[in-house]
């Protein structure tokens, strides 16, 4: 799903299964406002989908806690965790509410390991429960741009061993970072 370049990703972008939303945030920005409040926007080149209470892997496989109560809904809202008690871990909402599902910014731009985004773009738990539009600091926007096919890989989501047969699932989506130099290249070059 291409989405036009610059608009602000429709809270009806993710009101779907976690594994489309996953696949479809490839190739589109994740945008933060910088110290001075200038949009910077960093290319989406690795996600994975958590589909909700049937998934092992997700949060929301025990139930409703104080810690995930953000992953039941609404779909477009952050949900940003704690994992090791030193990393913070961003996720989007998706699907209907009342359905534990979300997706894992695992890398942007320069920025591989969903700890290490997290960290270089300054997000806390601060923002766990805003909604992913201007108004809530931290937002997508299209790039006008749909990563083919044969540029996505697909494998088993990272560090869910423990949830047996789910752990194998093809889950997780990266973008070839070939392809991504490429359109970079091309976007300095018409910026």
């Amino acid at each position: 799903m291409g989405m036009p370049r610059g608009r602000v990703l429709p809270e009806a972008f993710y009101d779907r299964p976690a594994d489309r939303v996953a696949r479809d945030l490839l190739g589109q920005w994740l945008v933060i406002p910088d110290a001075a409040g200038r949009p910077r926007r960093h290319v989406v080149i690795e996600t994975e989908a958590y589909l909700g209470a049937h998934d092992l892997a997700c949060h929301g496989s025990k139930g409703l806690t104080r810690r995930n109560a953000t992953m039941f809904g609404p779909a477009g809202r952050w949900y940003v965790y704690l994992c090791y008690g030193m990393h913070w871990m961003l996720n989007i909402v998706t699907a209907a509410e009342g359905i534990p599902a979300a997706v894992l910014i695992r890398g942007v731009g320069d920025h591989v390991g969903p700890g290490r985004v997290t960290k270089a773009l300054g997000i806390d738990r601060s923002f766990d429960g805003r909604p992913a539009r201007r108004s809530g600091g931290l937002w997508c926007e299209g790039s006008g741009l749909r990563v083919p096919p044969r540029r996505v890989e697909r494998t088993p989501r990272i560090g869910v061993g423990y949830a047996g047969s789910w752990a194998e699932k093809p889950l997780r989506f990266v973008v070839d970072p070939a392809w991504i130099s490429t359109i970079d290249g091309r976007r300095r070059a018409t910026s």
